[in-house]
């Protein structure tokens, strides 16, 4: 892509202490590459922007919460003809530019990874091997995703109606446009376990299954968080 830059749009609360080992990380990974890191806080209560910005990203607080709304602003702020969205507690593989422009350089507008946990636990493998296969279910905002700008304001962004969901809600229009614009990289997104962690692997399989029927049957995004949050413990 001529002009190729990178905005990498990470949408926060809460996240200082990710945010300490994800930045660096990102940075080692990315030096010499034309990037721009971009942290959109949500209304943290602890030390996440004054940490983003120690680091060097650049840092905004979004006027609206969630993160739809959040990584929306990311991108109105962004210099960047590729938007790349990363979750805080996640970690990129090594050569995620290089995996992104040759993608680009391929023909595909949008895409993502593949994820396994930060976990040995067997069944958490069998979810990450899940996600080579290009089917909604597998998918997932923890698999980070890349989108030419062009793509992102054809399809109006992220629909902050979702403020839960919004990351499926995207590839699916995606999908609907032109499924082979999309493509999963056959790498790995390291993603926390922590929910597992609190949680059982049972209980966490049914909150996703039934927010995910939920979804399809397009019930209010305020009624399948509610839902969800109660099946679950958090920390």
């Amino acid at each position: 892509m001529k002009n190729f830059l990178l905005s990498i749009i990470i949408p926060t609360l809460n996240e200082a202490e990710n945010l300490a080992e994800l930045l660096p990380d990102i940075q080692q990974k990315a030096t010499g590459k034309a990037v721009e890191i971009i942290v959109i806080d949500g209304g943290s209560s602890d030390q996440t922007i004054e940490t983003a910005r120690q680091l060097g990203a650049k840092t905004a607080l979004s006027p609206r919460g969630g993160r739809a709304a959040q990584m929306n602003f990311g991108a109105s702020l962004a210099q960047g003809n590729v938007f790349y969205f990363v979750h805080a507690d996640g970690r990129l593989p090594a050569h995620f530019v290089e995996d992104i422009e040759q993608s680009l350089a391929a023909g595909y507008q949008a895409g993502c990874y593949r994820f396994r946990f930060n976990s040995k636990a067997f069944m958490l493998k069998i979810n990450g091997f899940c996600t080579r296969f290009n089917a909604l279910t597998f998918r997932g905002g923890d698999q980070t995703l890349f989108i030419t700008r062009s793509l992102f304001d054809e399809i109006s962004g992220f629909d902050e109606y979702y403020t839960i969901m919004e990351d499926y809600d995207i590839i699916r229009r995606i999908w609907d446009k032109n499924r082979k614009l999309f493509k999963v990289i056959q790498k790995d997104v390291i993603v926390s376990a922590r929910k597992y962690e609190t949680n059982s692997w049972l209980r966490v399989q049914l909150a996703n299954l039934r927010a995910m029927i939920s979804f399809n049957q397009n019930k209010p995004p305020q009624q399948i968080a509610a839902e969800y949050k109660k099946m679950l413990d958090y920390r």
